[in-house]
């Protein structure tokens, strides 16, 4: 298990906003090969949501199966709005509680916000999709994630265009999802509103996470030492700020920021990590 998810396992999540993730980066095992993460080269194949659907299908007992498929056919039938939103819905509620797979219940709850077209609902279920973008490694993955989001969140602009969180998480799906030759195309509305008003640790968040995903490394730990400035005990931050230290070979302060999460989280396993990654950088 890997640091971040222990930190969650620990009980981290109870220092975190909503908007605060843990992103999937992991420290290089040796201090003398850090290089810069690249997202050049990589050939992973689109996913389509049928895909994913079949495979989440084979995790389930065939009591869930005939659910599924009772409830994928009243989709079919259902001639009006109405009756295909309630149908959506039990759809995700089945994924989410029953089943406990994400993507279907992250699909249907789109598929229910496109046909209801309320700005609540379209921007519930984009930050489904954002949240799990932050936390995600891998590109087709990302690229699935960033689509599905960027759909919602234009829809949910067109009905307030003044959102400034709807922008965010747009620029979101463009930085860290993969989905633009173009990056700058998300990054620049962010920005514009982290220089508009500091304080929106949302947008300092994501542009933090793409600096430091695209080897800005100084640039990223500007962006996470605001986050930390405004919330003292955001392990989110801490660790992201310990990793750019670490990525860019700057150890004291890496292992300053590894200390700092150590202290505060109350998870052995995580501690027994961080200490293993301190130790390392310490030889």
């Amino acid at each position: 298990m890997k640091i971040k998810q222990l930190i969650v396992v620990g009980g981290g999540l109870l220092l975190f906003t909503s908007l605060f993730f843990f992103g999937k980066t992991i420290p290089p095992k040796d201090k003398k090969t850090v290089t810069a993460p690249s997202e050049e080269g990589h050939t992973d194949a689109p996913i389509n949501f049928s895909d994913l659907l079949i495979k989440a299908k084979a995790r389930l007992t065939a009591q869930q199966s005939e659910k599924v498929v009772s409830l994928e056919n009243m989709v079919v039938r259902g001639d009006i709005k109405e009756q295909q939103i309630h149908v959506f819905h039990q759809l995700a509620k089945f994924w989410r509680d029953s089943a406990k797979v994400f993507e279907p219940y992250a699909y249907y709850t789109a598929e229910a916000a496109k046909l209801e077209n309320s700005e609540k609902s379209l921007t519930f279920a984009a930050q489904l999709f954002i949240d799990n973008l932050f936390d995600e490694g891998n590109h087709s993955m990302q690229a699935w994630l960033a689509n599905n989001g960027k759909v919602l969140l234009e829809k949910a602009l067109e009905l307030n265009p003044n959102n400034d969180s709807s922008k965010i998480g747009l620029g979101a799906c463009y930085i860290l999802g993969n989905i633009s030759d173009q990056p700058m195309q998300g990054i620049l509305p962010v920005r514009e509103i982290a220089e508009k008003n500091p304080k929106n640790l949302y947008a300092q968040w994501v542009l933090a996470l793409g600096g430091k995903k695209s080897g800005q490394f100084d640039k990223a730990i500007e962006r996470f030492s605001i986050i930390i400035e405004q919330e003292p005990t955001n392990l989110g931050a801490m660790l992201h700020l310990a990793e750019c230290y670490d990525l860019k070979s700057d150890t004291a302060n890496a292992i300053k920021w590894y200390k700092m999460v150590q202290s505060i989280i109350p998870n052995p396993e995580a501690k027994k990590e961080l200490q293993n990654r301190i130790d390392m950088l310490s030889k």
